[in-house]
């Protein structure tokens, strides 16, 4: 079966409701569905987040961030953590850990390299976005935020799903878009329920066409892909290697020294929510 009829299989598979999460995932779902539900007190979230170890602690090493801590005052319990983040980057962090954990345990150590690689580009991105979105593209920071988390989780189920179709990571992985990596990627986001305008910006960030100045969510994905210092391993935006051409162009439509000093002043922030992200 070459790339192109696997993909097809699994975004069939995936379409058919045949989308198995790890346990822990499935908690994640759990807290997800239940802070969609404007009825939710602060203490059942809490509790549900308390549930899932992984998900607590990055929920408090979040709210410990620079991104979210503005007043330097340590937070070390889960509610206190909630009630700073929202229920908005509550429900973020969740589908985080979802979308990390759907991988589970990649065939072989060249698909838990992949997979951590894939994870660090994720958590940069998503950073990034956060960051791009409040000061450049003036978009929500938290769907900002959102989005980067969820823009390449078609590529851990893939990864997931290696073991079953032989060679499916063999040789250059650079065609896995023209191969049909959108498909199962558009299939997934479907059965995580996620929001008609996040899926929106990420089929137009799939295109790879960023507007200058950036000023859309896609432009926001696009600009947080360019500056990321981790590139994903499965593809480079309309075949190209990362950064390349880019910069110029960049310069151009918003001055070098503004996007300069505004990555320079918001790097600690960066910094931190990429560690905290680090499932």
């Amino acid at each position: 079966m070459d790339k192109r009829d696997a993909f097809t299989a699994m975004a069939a598979d995936v379409a058919q409701g045949e989308l198995a999460f790890p346990t822990s995932a499935q908690v994640a779902m759990r807290v997800r569905r239940a802070l969609d539900d404007p009825g939710c007190h602060i203490d059942a979230a809490a509790h549900l987040v308390q549930a899932e170890p992984l998900l607590a602690a990055r929920v408090v090493a979040i709210a410990n961030s620079v991104a979210f801590n503005r007043s330097g005052r340590e937070i070390t319990d889960v509610r206190t953590a909630v009630a700073r983040l929202g229920f908005r980057t509550v429900r973020s962090l969740a589908t985080a850990l979802v979308t990390r954990q759907l991988a589970g345990a990649p065939a072989g150590p060249a698909g838990q390299d992949l997979a951590a690689q894939l994870w660090q580009h994720t958590a940069h991105v998503a950073s990034l976005a956060h960051v791009i979105a409040r000061r450049i593209t003036r978009q929500d920071p938290e769907t900002a935020l959102f989005a980067g988390i969820v823009h390449e989780v078609g590529g851990f189920y893939l990864l997931s799903r290696a073991k079953d179709f032989p060679g499916l990571l063999d040789g250059e992985l650079t065609d896995w878009i023209e191969s049909g990596e959108v498909d199962v990627g558009r299939a997934v986001l479907k059965v995580l329920a996620v929001p008609q305008p996040v899926m929106i910006a990420i089929e137009a960030y799939w295109d790879g066409f960023l507007a200058m100045p950036p000023v859309t969510l896609a432009d926001t994905l696009l600009l947080a892909e360019e500056l990321s210092p981790v590139a994903s391993p499965l593809h480079r935006l309309g075949g190209r290697e990362q950064g390349e051409g880019m910069t110029a162009s960049l310069d151009m439509a918003i001055g070098a020294e503004t996007l300069t000093g505004i990555l320079a002043e918001s790097a600690g922030e960066v910094a931190s929510l990429t560690a905290a992200l680090q499932f």
